[in-house]
């Protein structure tokens, strides 16, 4: 390992000079970087039916920010949410929605919910013999190395024919809240030297209830941590096309490759920080906060620390004040708006009254602050990740499983969206690059 260090850091410095690319060039070329216009919007690069994003109006030949819209199908996620009221939960309504273009009745969801329930079950010793073995704090990458090697136990895993995928895709989504809690179980044993739980799934229960119930030792929970837990699935579980674990689930699709091919790369972009991560950052921002604000009503004192956090004199010197703002919404993140009302709910009932005002006076003084500090075009507000990660605090999640809910909402938006490539297309995603290089002498091996 030491000789390997040492080769790689005498080497980087070859890499940053003969991989650096002038920003000039992107300008002189017209490229988009990142595939986005100066103003942040998306390069389009394809067509969709699945979901839409909203957060502009069109007044007079110009763009106006408007509040945040989400619709999964062309459904409002705010009538999702407020026709799934009571004790039913909604995610399995959304999973259905989202793949098949539908609102089920009462006796297609049944029939689904019934088909998810008896998918819950991994390959015999599978736990034992994958998931048990070289555990890891990264719970994404074993989660990755898991889906990979459910490959190996399906003899069609290549068999792209739709009714296959479907198979594949509803497996995957019933089996992810156990991949990633077994994994969870598994690091913290052996990593930790902590008591280890492997419970089997409630299968008349939902996806948000087993999920609390394999993580908990006494498998117990109250139907408003289940129902919070449900609503924060529901929100999470797809985003538009664009968004980059969506889109590499589609490229990838694109190439023929296999299902657990497909998701596992989605798996690996979902793990960055600049995507998935979110949450977590806000989780570790707030901690700060409350290390140097004892009072959390006092609202000049918050303002004064979140102005050394913008200006790169706390935290983490980024200049971010993290949950603020978001790639495409611009005066309001609809899942946040949606989300609030419940986490006051769970905050009431855990007794967190105090961290929720904190909470609301950051969502209050932050935008002012960002706005004043920044130029920012399209306006600044919290977005849904602002508040995802204090549910989960309050549900007693561990953070190393924060980024793997998001897996266990995302798989269905992009099992959808695999289906949808399937449908609509034979052509590989393959967009273009500027080369810059230019023809060079060879040199002989003895001569340089």
């Amino acid at each position: 390992m030491e000789k390997i260090d040492g080769y790689t850091e005498k080497l980087v410095q070859l890499c940053i000079k003969n991989d650096q690319i002038d920003k000039k060039l992107y300008d002189e070329y017209g490229v988009k970087k990142g595939l986005r216009d100066e103003n942040g919007a998306g390069v389009l690069t394809g067509l969709t039916n699945i979901s839409s994003v909203r957060a502009f109006d069109t007044v007079d030949g110009h763009k106006v920010p408007c509040d945040g819209e989400l619709l999964y199908r062309g459904y409002d996620v705010k009538d999702l949410v407020k026709g799934g009221s009571g004790k039913r939960f909604i995610f399995e309504e959304g999973a259905y929605l989202l793949l098949f273009g539908e609102l089920p009745n009462q006796q297609e969801l049944d029939e689904f919910k019934s088909v998810l329930s008896g998918c819950m079950d991994l390959p015999t010793n599978f736990t034992r013999d994958v998931i048990m073995k070289a555990p890891s704090e990264d719970i994404m990458n074993t989660m990755t190395r898991s889906i990979l090697t459910l490959a190996s136990y399906d003899d069609k895993r290549d068999v792209l024919t739709l009714d296959n995928v479907l198979r594949q895709c509803i497996q995957l989504i019933s089996t992810f809240p156990m991949l990633a809690v077994y994994g969870y179980h598994a690091y913290n044993h052996y990593e930790n030297d902590d008591s280890m739980y492997i419970h089997r799934p409630d299968k008349s229960a939902s996806i948000a209830e087993n999920f609390l119930r394999l993580l908990r030792p006494d498998m117990g929970y109250t139907e408003l941590e289940a129902r919070v837990l449900d609503i924060a699935l529901l929100l999470h579980m797809e985003h538009g096309g664009g968004n980059n674990s969506t889109f590499t689930t589609r490229v990838v699709t694109s190439s023929g490759s296999d299902t657990y091919a497909a998701i596992a790369a989605a798996m690996s972009s979902l793990k960055g920080r600049k995507h998935g991560g979110a949450n977590l950052m806000v989780m570790n921002m707030m901690d700060d906060i409350k290390k140097h604000v004892s009072d959390y009503s006092d609202e000049e004192a918050i303002e004064a620390y979140l102005d050394k956090i913008l200006n790169k004199q706390a935290f983490d010197h980024k200049g971010l004040i993290y949950g603020m703002g978001h790639a495409v919404y611009s005066l309001s993140d609809p899942r946040e708006r949606v989300f609030k009302g419940f986490v006051e709910q769970l905050a009431a009932e855990k007794g967190k009254q105090d961290d929720m005002l904190l909470y609301n006076n950051v969502e209050k003084i932050a935008p002012v602050l960002i706005a004043r500090e920044r130029k920012i075009y399209k306006g600044v507000s919290p977005n849904v990740d602002f508040y995802s990660g204090f549910v989960y605090d309050m549900l007693g999640i561990p953070r190393q499983l924060y980024t793997p809910l998001f897996a266990i909402a995302r798989i269905a938006g992009w099992s959808a969206h695999r289906m949808e490539e399937l449908v609509t297309t034979d052509k590989i995603i393959r967009p273009a690059y500027k080369s810059l290089v230019t023809r060079k002498e060879y040199t002989p091996r003895e001569s340089r």
